[in-house]
């Protein structure tokens, strides 16, 4: 794969999330009842940098779960195809609550159908929203994220490839890619 530019540095990511982070509070009417659920691996470190933003701008905790959506998935076709699946915590009952999903980057939206499935297993919220760091297009799904970072045009051909510290062990970033 070739790098083709750098969409967004550390900084950008940083104001971003914060501007998100603004985002949910305005339209939630505050904090009450949100639980954020990072769908791994890249979307977990953003959920907490979106909780870490609530306590700071509001003072709240609100609860960070993660999903694993591998055992969801649409595209397994069959037993050979079946990949172990990861972890999986919700850190309170979701019952009732407004779940928000938070990933890095939505592509087909499988992940997410995948990861509304998973949630509705494990309970019956009142809401379920998306948020994502970069909406690169191509959905083969109706699915919108509520709250989006960045809308990226892409190419089927390219990659969107966002790294954070705790999975890549680089600084927060959005590269585009040619494949």
């Amino acid at each position: 794969m070739k790098l083709k530019s750098e969409i967004m540095t550390e900084n950008d990511v940083v104001r971003t999330l914060a501007r998100l982070t603004h985002e949910i509070i305005e339209r939630s009417g505050g904090t009450e009842d949100i639980v954020l659920i990072g769908i791994r691996r890249r979307g977990l470190p953003l959920a907490h940098l979106v909780a870490a933003n609530i306590s700071r701008f509001e003072g709240v905790s609100v609860p960070v779960g993660y999903l694993d959506i591998t055992l969801y998935r649409d595209d397994l076709t069959g037993l050979k195809d079946m990949p172990e699946a990861g972890e999986t915590f919700f850190p309170c009952d979701i019952n009732g609550k407004c779940v928000i999903l938070v990933d890095d980057v939505i592509f087909t939206g499988r992940t997410a159908r995948a990861a509304i499935e998973a949630v509705f297993s494990r309970g019956r919220p009142s809401m379920i929203q998306l948020l994502v760091l970069v909406d690169r297009g191509h959905r083969e799904l109706p699915i919108r994220p509520d709250f989006v970072g960045k809308n990226i045009p892409t190419k089927r051909s390219e990659l969107v490839a966002v790294t954070v510290p705790e999975t890549d062990g680089e600084p927060l970033s959005v590269k585009l890619f040619e494949r």
